[in-house]
């Protein structure tokens, strides 16, 4: 996912709805956010847990545990089911080589004063697939992950 508002790619993913299953939420995010059909081949990938601070009032601290699948999906994407705050951020579904987006996110990490909270995680966890996947320059990444 490219968000226009903070400069950077990320993993489709989003939150789980009350007593929803992980898998069925990945599912469900996955086609949301980049009208992805034919999702099959899930395996687990891993957790990423954070904490972070909060901007809101409430509460100081975020705490966010991420599980990370992946998986396989038609090539052709159908139609995303985006939230109004993901559209006015500009954020759409883009198939990018993984070595590019990651090289793109190092640089907004370096350079932009918009980079988003996330940037940290989502390009860890790049790195992370490319290395596991043994993925070189010239590949081609075409598998979304994660919730």
């Amino acid at each position: 996912m490219y968000t226009k508002r903070y400069e950077d790619y990320s993993l489709p993913g989003g939150g789980l709805d009350l007593n929803e299953d992980k898998i069925v939420g990945m599912s469900r995010e996955l086609n949301e956010e980049t009208g992805a059909i034919d999702i099959c081949n899930i395996k687990f990938f891993g957790i990423y847990e954070e904490y972070r601070p909060w901007y809101k009032s409430d509460f100081d601290i975020q705490h966010m545990i991420s599980y990370c699948y992946t998986c396989d999906i038609n090539k052709e994407l159908g139609v995303s089911k985006l939230e109004p705050y993901e559209i006015n951020n500009g954020m759409k579904p883009v198939w990018i080589n993984i070595h590019d987006a990651i090289s793109h996110n190092e640089n907004t990490m370096v350079t932009s004063e918009k980079k988003g909270m996330s940037i940290e995680r989502e390009t860890f966890l790049l790195k992370l697939i490319a290395k596991q996947f043994n993925l070189k320059e010239l590949d081609d990444l075409r598998v979304m992950n994660a919730v």
